[in-house]
Order: C-alpha cells, then sequence, then structure tokens
C-alpha cells in the first residue's frame, strides 16, 4: 500500500463512497495511516533495542510502565515531526481532489474549488485562480517549515546545536 499512487487511492474511494468532506477526510486518513503505522513502528522497534531498556527490564520496570515512560516519550518526537510534514501532502490531496471535483463540494469553501472555478477567469481575472494557488503553496510551505523546525528541536542531536 505504501508504493500505490496516494491520489490514485483516494480517488478510488471517493469514487466509491462519494464525494463531500467526510469521504475526503477518510480517502485522506486511509492514505495516511500506513505511513504513520510504518514510522511509528520503527521508532518503537529502534527504542526497543537501545541499552536504558535492556537496563530498565533487568531491573525489573513492567511492560506499560515501560512503555508510558521510556518507549512512548522517545517514539513521539519523530511522528510529530512526520504528522506535520504530511499535513502538507493532506492539504495538496484535498486540493487536487477538490479541483477534479470529487473532495468538497461547492456549498462548502476548498482552495481545491477555487482554482477549479478561477481557471476560467484566468485571462480576464488572473487573481481569482492564483490567490488560492498562493495560498495553497504557502500553506504547504509553512507546515514543511514547521516540521523541519520541529525536527530541529526535537531531535536530541540537533538540541546543542545553532
Amino acid at each position: 500500500m505504501l508504493s500505490f499512487p496516494y491520489l490514485l487511492l483516494a480517488i478510488a474511494i471517493v469514487a466509491t463512497l462519494g464525494t463531500g468532506v467526510q469521504n475526503t477526510t477518510l480517502a485522506v486518513g486511509i492514505w495516511a495511516t500506513p505511513s504513520f503505522a510504518r514510522i511509528t513502528r520503527g521508532q518503537v522497534l529502534s527504542i526497543k533495542g537501545r541499552e536504558y531498556i535492556t537496563a530498565a527490564e533487568a531491573v525489573g520496570v513492567t511492560g506499560w510502565r515501560m512503555v508510558w515512560r521510556y518507549i512512548l516519550p522517545n517514539a513521539i518526537p519523530p511522528v510529530i515531526v512526520f504528522a506535520t510534514l504530511y499535513m502538507a501532502n493532506a492539504i495538496l490531496l484535498e486540493a487536487a481532489l477538490s479541483f477534479l471535483g470529487l473532495g468538497v463540494q461547492p456549498p462548502q469553501p476548498s482552495w481545491g474549488l477555487m482554482v477549479a472555478s478561477g481557471r476560467d477567469f484566468l485571462r480576464v481575472a488572473p487573481h481569482v485562480a492564483t490567490i488560492p494557488g498562493v495560498a495553497i503553496m504557502l500553506a504547504v510551505l509553512g507546515f514543511n517549515l514547521l516540521g523541519d523546525g520541529l525536527r530541529d528541536a526535537l531531535d536530541p542531536r540537533l538540541r546543542g546545536q545553532v
């Protein structure tokens, strides 16, 4: 599922279930779930192999306490960074679905709908399509910069560097 093109998956889900906010949200959620599971599982397995986990097991720390005290606090920061970076992709996916007419429907606002409705007026009033496009670009750039900043702030190897 990770190698399947996400836009085709989202189109198939929305085409099967119908258009609307709920189905678009469901398509984005189904698209994002395998990647989040892979990142979380990889982090947990990496942390479980570290020496301080072995030392905690040797001292007699129980399973749930180990999870809440040692594994979860160390596994969450990369998942948070990944979530902010994935938000940019989710915005692009929603805008693409709405642009194609498969996402959010006209009474509700969507940047993809605004770009789609403005493309007919590009010669007369280019701002109708370009302003929502610039808003999409700035939102995606903002989430990417936020993810990069969170990675720098939450990565213990980069905390001491300027």
